[in-house]
């Protein structure tokens, strides 16, 4: 794993555990990675408890509450979409934060509206929901890599207040 994201991980179950919070991620296209990161941190059981891997829309129907018609409406990578899959992880995991992903990571796969490379993210925190695009480049495993640094950073920003790089 990127050493960053290593870092990062280690950063937010420091966080997590002086808050006494509990964190939780609901992924499409990084596959389960997010989750990955944060529990390759020792002690991690201590603050997350479990995690979400929904590819295929009828999962993310099925295991968050994601309304069919909205899937349908606004396609799975969608800010309508992470919210609905944010505020559903963070219902079912009882965890004070939570990140949703969802994405083209390509190579294919990708339209003139939504080409290979965007991802759309939502995290959920004690303050509220927010949402953010982000058209990213390279390779299938570099999209999905950047797409689990931005969540793991933006968490660690959720639970800090602090702006991290």
């Amino acid at each position: 794993m990127n050493p960053s994201i290593n870092s990062l991980a280690e950063k937010l179950g420091h966080a997590l555990s002086q808050s006494d919070a509990k964190v939780t991620a609901a992924e499409s296209c990084t596959g389960g990675g997010v989750a990955h990161a944060i529990t390759a941190v020792a002690g991690s059981s201590k603050w997350f408890d479990c995690g979400f891997v929904t590819y295929a829309n009828s999962a993310k129907h099925r295991l968050l509450g994601v309304p069919q018609e909205m899937l349908s409406s606004q396609g799975a990578v969608s800010e309508a979409v992470v919210r609905s899959m944010v505020a559903g992880a963070a219902s079912a995991a009882d965890a004070d934060y939570a990140v949703a992903i969802s994405g083209i990571a390509g190579p294919g796969g990708g339209t003139e509206d939504k080409p290979v490379g965007t991802v759309w993210f939502a995290w959920q925190s004690p303050a509220g929901v927010s949402a953010k695009k982000h058209l990213l480049a390279g390779d299938r495993t570099a999209v999905r890599e950047q797409a689990i640094k931005i969540s793991l950073q933006e968490l660690l920003h959720q639970v800090t207040g602090c702006n991290t790089v």
